[in-house]
Parts: C-alpha cells; sequence; structure tokens
C-alpha cells in the first residue's frame, strides 16, 4: 500500500471516528437548544471559475539535464517560440499577436458534490467536521507559437475531487455563519494537443495530488431535519510533475539539435485553483 493510500485510509478513519463520537454527543442536546447538532448527509450544486494566471507559459529543457530555462532555437539561431504564449487553448497555429484568432479562455463550469459530516453546537457555537467527493467541469489550459508554425497546448482537466475539512461557526437561532478548511485530494487529467505533425510526443500521464481547500458559507435550517445554505470555497493543488517529450522529426530539427533524445516541456505555472460559489443541501438525523 502506497503513501497515498494510507494517508486518505487515515482521513477517512478520523472523520469516521469524528461521526462517531458526534452522535451520541448530539443526543444529549434538544433540537430547540441545539438545530445543528448531529449527523447530515448532503449535497452541493453550483459554478466553479478558474482564474486567469497572466504570463503564464511553458517552459523547455532541451539538454534534459532537469532546469526548464533553455530556450529553442530554429537553424538560424533565432528563437523558434518567438510568436509567444497565451494562457487558454490555442485555436489554430497562428499565434494570437500575428494576427491569429484569441486563443480559448479557460474553461469555467458547473461542479456537483456529494458530503456527509457531524457537527457539535454549544451555545451559540457549532464546530464538526466535514468530508466531501464529487467533480467539476473546470480546465486549465496554457498553449504556445512556434513559427514553423503550429501550437502547443497543455491542459488541466478535474476528473475527481475529495476533500476532508473541519468547519467553525456560529448560530443565530436557525440560520448558521460559518468558515471551513482542510485538505483536497484530487484526480488531475493532465493532455496535450499540438498542430506539430513532423514531431513525436510523449507524456507522462495524469496526476492525483493533495491541496487545500477552505472558504465559508451560511445555512438555514428549514423545520427540524433540512437545511439549505450557499457556499464559497477557494480550491489549491500543486501540479508540477506533468511533462512533454518532443522527439524525432527532421534531422536536426529545433527539438533534437544538440541531443537526439529530445526536448522536454512543462508548465511554468505549478498551482491548479479555482473558486467555487454551490447552494447546498442536507438531511440531519
Amino acid at each position: 500500500m502506497n503513501e497515498t493510500m494510507k494517508a486518505a485510509l487515515a482521513g477517512a478513519a478520523a472523520l469516521g471516528a469524528a461521526l462517531g463520537l458526534a452522535a451520541p454527543a448530539a443526543a444529549q442536546e434538544t433540537t430547540a437548544d441545539a438545530p445543528f447538532s448531529g449527523v447530515y448527509i448532503g449535497g452541493s450544486f453550483g459554478y466553479d471559475v478558474q482564474p486567469n494566471d497572466v504570463g503564464e507559459t511553458i517552459e523547455f529543457d532541451r539538454n534534459l539535464d532537469g532546469v526548464f530555462t533553455d530556450t529553442i532555437s530554429t537553424a538560424t539561431v533565432a528563437n523558434a517560440f518567438s510568436p509567444g504564449f497565451c494562457n487558454g487553448r490555442a485555436v489554430n497555429n497562428v499565434a494570437p499577436t500575428n494576427g491569429g484568432p484569441r486563443c480559448r479562455n479557460d474553461k469555467d463550469g458547473i461542479a456537483y458534490y456529494g458530503r456527509v459530516g457531524a457537527d457539535i453546537q454549544r451555545g451559540n457555537i457549532v464546530f464538526g467536521v466535514v468530508g466531501e467527493f464529487g467533480k467539476s467541469e473546470i480546465s486549465d489550459s496554457v498553449s504556445a507559437f512556434s513559427t514553423t508554425p503550429a501550437f502547443y497546448t497543455m491542459t488541466r482537466d478535474l476528473k475527481w475531487e475529495a476533500s476532508a475539512r473541519v468547519r467553525a461557526g456560529y448560530a443565530a437561532n436557525t440560520t448558521l455563519f460559518y468558515g471551513t478548511a482542510g485538505g483536497g485530494y484530487a484526480n488531475i487529467d493532465n493532455s496535450f494537443t499540438t498542430g506539430n505533425t513532423a514531431n513525436t510526443f510523449t507524456t507522462n500521464g495524469d496526476s492525483k495530488q493533495w491541496g487545500l481547500v477552505g472558504g465559508g458559507g451560511i445555512e438555514q435550517k428549514l423545520g427540524k431535519n433540512f437545511s439549505i445554505g450557499l457556499e464559497y470555497l477557494f480550491h489549491r493543488y500543486k501540479d508540477d510533475d506533468y511533462r512533454v517529450r518532443a522527439s524525432g522529426g527532421p534531422a536536426g530539427g529545433p527539438f533534437t539539435r544538440g541531443n537526439a533524445s529530445g526536448t522536454d516541456f512543462r508548465r511554468n505555472f505549478d498551482y491548479f485553483r479555482w473558486h467555487s460559489l454551490r447552494a447546498t443541501a442536507a438531511f440531519r438525523f
């Protein structure tokens, strides 16, 4: 069993223990005295927004020494990527700075999650834990343009995300104002597309990463067992190990000149991050 699985199981065990402890504690409170005490299940539905990472580029390691500071040159020693970069997915081989259409912006999208949690209320103070699992339709791209001309686009998509968080807040009668923070674990699908048909491109696959999730919200009880709410969350994952290798192609080409093994690509911005605004609903036992 690898370290990631051990950590995930430990987090699940901790959440389960917290749920088990919260249930009997909640039973000692009356609904009128502590409307937010108890175990609950529910879900959320909302919209996620990608921040546009201004200045994001693709970096190159021409001699495969692990240092991505190399310039890819043409046969005339000119910069092969002088047309530049854009934050987003390329529309075609022509760079926006050379009269081509602009790149498509990073994709925002809907998000849907299920959750289980438990709270304990003492007076007006509420504290608890929540575990969540779901998916968002967001994607984050960056593109480079060569003088060939050709485009090279690296994209991150979120396949799924799980998080375990604590939350604490203040209850004013049946309305709860709270903050929440904790750890997340995301399956990030990295992909690469290009208009270059002369070279061969290989990648190192998908990426599963640990990260941070935090935010806050408001929850309103409706009757004894049901509540609805509105929640904001910020998600951040370090995603810095995806690589693309360009090899083959014409003898003495820009990617293999001086190194027949080729050139590695990576994104210069290491973080996959986004904002969420969601409607929530929960059934409390």
